[in-house]
């Protein structure tokens, strides 16, 4: 019912594909957000900052390159464009 909304409505898709740069951005953005999330939740389970900031500084590094390949993997998947 949703989608069908959607599809009537005016919305038109860009068919530009993005470039890197904007997927590093959206990477970067989305790990700061992801990162203090991972930072409170390991401070609630260990109690300890200390610990809590190394598991955040680690997960920062390794999911930001994740998110970057994941990306640019989607951007070359045509799937659901029109």
């Amino acid at each position: 019912m949703l989608l069908d909304q959607v599809k009537k409505s005016n919305y038109k898709q860009d068919k530009v594909t993005e470039r890197p740069l904007r997927s590093v951005l959206k990477a970067i953005s989305w790990r700061v957000v992801g990162t203090i999330d991972t930072i409170v939740i390991s401070w609630i389970l260990t109690g300890e900052m200390k610990t809590a900031l190394a598991i955040g500084s680690v997960e920062l590094v390794t999911k930001m390159l994740l998110y970057f390949g994941h990306e640019r993997i989607w951007d070359k998947i045509n799937y659901g464009r029109q």
